[in-house]
């Protein structure tokens, strides 16, 4: 088996445990937990580490592994400074697998590789912030979508498996809100470095392309819907569907863009 292919392997499996563990009989922030997370977050981060060492990946394989191991190690800090957070890995993990799964099949797909010192600081900038970004996004979705699954259980009266093992609607909520405020200013350091970026490189300070039209996009919703929040309380199933709006548009253009380019277009 080709080296890479068997890393690659072996950092998916890293993550199966914790799409497993919060199926336990009785889950619980124990020491168990703390472990499983731990190889979580090991097996994606040094993935990257290695695929990006000899320079930055522009295929969509490294971006979506790049998302997974950022969105793994900013979910291992919020549940050590929540209590709550580590109920949602019933619905996080699955789906950082199935991402994983995503980029190992198109592990081939066609890129190109930029020493990032020789990018600027700019540029360095703008990629942080991106990832930063998508991954706090991609947390604060998971937790709508634990809030919309939460109170349709309560006003159905019948819980079930998996909302018995969600965080509570309000610690849901709280989750989103508080992901969605650091998103929102990471995304506007990304919006005005990428600006920067673009500036220095061809003297124009906005591109509108598709990636740029669906980030701007995102960050309306966000802040809309943070507005809308602070100000009149929106909250619900409601608030859940512009969490999600704004992560679909997001997705749209950081992954979107890439695998119609470099898949669908080749």
């Amino acid at each position: 088996m080709d080296p890479n292919a068997f890393f690659a392997l072996a950092a998916l499996i890293a993550l199966v445990p914790a799409a497993v563990i919060g199926w336990r009989r009785e889950p619980s922030r124990d020491i168990a937990f703390f472990a499983v997370l731990a190889v979580a977050v090991a097996g994606p981060l040094a993935w990257v580490v290695s695929q990006t060492s000899g320079g930055w990946g522009t295929g969509l394989s490294t971006a979506l592994w790049v998302t997974v191991a950022a969105t793994m190690v900013l979910f291992a800090a919020l549940v050590v400074i929540n209590r709550e957070a580590w109920r949602l890995m019933p619905l996080l993990a699955p789906y950082m697998v199935a991402y994983a799964i995503l980029a190992s099949i198109w592990r081939q797909a066609p890129q190109q590789a930029f020493d990032l010192a020789s990018l600027g600081a700019w540029v360095d900038v703008h990629i942080a912030t991106s990832v930063v970004t998508y991954a706090l996004v991609t947390i604060a979705a998971i937790a709508a979508l634990a809030a919309f699954f939460q109170e349709r259980a309560l006003k159905t009266k019948r819980p079930t498996t998996l909302s018995r093992r969600l965080p509570s609607v309000a610690d849901c909520e709280r989750l989103v809100v508080g992901l969605l405020v650091f998103a929102e200013i990471v995304l506007a350091l990304g919006l005005m470095t990428g600006t920067a970026a673009l500036y220095l490189e061809s003297g124009a300070f906005l591109a509108f392309d598709h990636k740029t039209v669906l980030t701007v996009s995102g960050f309306v919703v966000i802040g809309g819907l943070l507005i809308a929040h602070f100000r009149s309380g929106v909250r619900g199933r409601g608030a859940a569907r512009m969490v999600l709006l704004a992560y679909l548009l997001i997705t749209l253009g950081y992954p979107g863009v890439k695998f119609v380019t470099q898949v669908l277009i080749g």
